[in-house]
């Protein structure tokens, strides 16, 4: 078993690291379909990537209930590695979940599983952070809505291949719905609940 010295260090830096993940994730969420770097280093257990161990060293806390897909819950060390470096509490009932951590995203349960929020507190519902194989090769597919002046063209391997065709409930669902961050190693792309699938590849 591992003990907690042994487990990998968060950030170096822990003020001036959060800041710029933090920074990061706002462009990504400001300029939906746009590729953002994730410039901190952080460590990482096996199976999550950079990129979704700066945002939850960034985001998460002690108020986040976290749900982790059943790759990453039976990844050792991942569920260990965030209670000691954010205090957020793992969570098995997706419906309660501030965030949802994502490492099999071609096994993505349905959204209906995952919390869209109220009318009255559109902030309470889940945020998916999915990792995916790529965010500059694989389909393209065209991207509109706030924030986007005209459309973004985004290239890349995302699991589920239906996704933004399952994102189409957020249309109904406004304000509430889900948001997405899409991750690959060091960089994202946000997916807003606003942000439509103009033409997929």
């Amino acid at each position: 078993m591992t003990s907690v010295a042994e487990l990998p260090a968060g950030f170096a830096d822990k003020v001036l690291s959060a800041q710029s993940t933090f920074r990061s994730v706002m462009d990504a969420m400001a300029r939906p379909g746009s590729v953002q770097r994730i410039a901190s280093v952080a460590g990482a257990p096996g199976a999550m990537m950079r990129g979704t161990a700066a945002i939850a060293l960034t985001l998460f806390d002690h108020d986040t209930p976290i749900w982790l897909d059943s790759l990453l819950s039976a990844t050792p060390d991942v569920a260990k590695w965030l209670k000691f470096h954010t205090s957020a509490p793992i969570v098995t009932d997706s419906s309660i979940a501030s965030f949802a951590l994502v490492g099999d995203p071609e096994n993505l349960p349905g959204l209906d599983r995952f919390a869209f929020g109220s009318n009255e507190y559109p902030d309470r519902s889940t945020t998916l952070i999915l990792q995916v194989e790529s965010l500059t090769d694989g389909v393209v597919v065209e991207l509109r809505g706030p924030g986007i002046d005209g459309a973004a063209t985004l290239r890349a391997s995302i699991q589920p291949r239906d996704l933004f065709e399952r994102l189409a409930v957020n249309a109904t669902l406004f304000p509430r719905g889900i948001d997405v961050v899409l991750v690959h190693d060091d960089s994202i792309v946000a997916i807003p609940r606003t942000t439509r699938l103009v033409r997929g590849g």
